[in-house]
């Protein structure tokens, strides 16, 4: 009894002293998760925010947003709000301060992709094809969900990777006052035989007078999974001969190919990239 005695005063203080160190931590927090009932979906949607310091609600100043698309914790939530806030180190300084706006997926395959033409895409993808409502909510639902709570203010910035790059692309020849800046990544193309690639567009037309940054990136992808024989970086410089052909001065295409990434590997090189060129530092001398 006595050697127990012993060994509980001995292990006692180490004890303590653990749940005393443990009794100091504080959790990180990178951002805060917002949630959003959206009548063009039918569902609720998660979001991931992030507000740059000295953020204020009730303060005049107001931020830029970015949207991204994949903006689950688990996706590219966190990493890409690392880039910003990388970027807008003072010593630094190619970015604004900006809100982060991460949309949590639900199922991507349906609210990234338009209907296709194509059976096997039918058959592969059985939800596929809404994305029409996916942009509905994001025009009538989140930008003015965003502008009204949030201290919103300024440009409008989308980020598409993959499949969520064929969206950001639909969304820049169908509607692009949405934003004033896409960064398009390893774009899906490929989706119903490249069907994108024939749309017209306002933009390419010469009365187009909204000025739009354009950054279109890939990596040595190689074929995509179509049933037609398609290449990820053809598809990718296909796209940008496309804009480039704009009569108008208002459109800027930025064209990044990245022979050392992949389709798995690009994403977060490719916003970096993406980031010096959309935001070229002036010189201050």
């Amino acid at each position: 009894m006595r050697i127990l005695k012993t060994l509980l005063l001995i292990c006692l203080p180490v004890g303590l002293l653990a749940q005393s160190e443990t009794s100091t931590f504080k959790p990180f927090v990178l951002g805060y998760i917002d949630e959003i009932n959206s009548v063009q979906l039918g569902e609720k949607r998660i979001l991931n925010i992030y507000l740059p310091e000295g953020y204020s609600k009730t303060d005049t100043t107001h931020y830029p947003v970015v949207y991204l698309l994949d903006g689950s914790y688990d996706e590219d939530f966190i990493h890409v709000t690392g880039l910003y806030q990388f970027n807008n180190f003072s010593w630094i300084n190619r970015v604004p301060k900006s809100i982060i706006v991460g949309i949590a997926n639900v199922d991507r395959r349906r609210d990234f992709t338009y209907p296709t033409t194509i059976q096997k895409e039918k058959d592969s993808f059985k939800t596929a094809g809404k994305s029409a409502r996916f942009i509905g909510f994001i025009e009538k639902e989140l930008q003015p969900y965003i502008t009204k709570k949030y201290n919103a203010g300024g440009s409008k910035t989308i980020i598409g990777q993959s499949l969520g790059g064929l969206l950001a692309t639909e969304i820049l020849l169908k509607k692009p006052a949405l934003f004033n800046q896409y960064i398009i990544i390893s774009p899906s193309i490929w989706w119903d035989n490249g069907s994108l690639l024939e749309l017209d567009s306002d933009i390419l037309k010469p009365n187009f007078n909204q000025p739009l940054k354009v950054y279109i990136g890939v990596g040595k992808e190689g074929l995509a999974p179509s049933e037609t024989p398609r290449v990820m970086e053809v598809d990718a410089n296909l796209l940008v001969e496309k804009l480039k052909k704009a009569t108008n001065k208002n459109l800027q295409v930025y064209f990044d190919y990245l022979p050392q990434e992949d389709h798995a590997t690009i994403t977060h090189q490719a916003v970096f990239n993406a980031l010096r060129l959309l935001n070229p530092v002036t010189d201050k001398n």
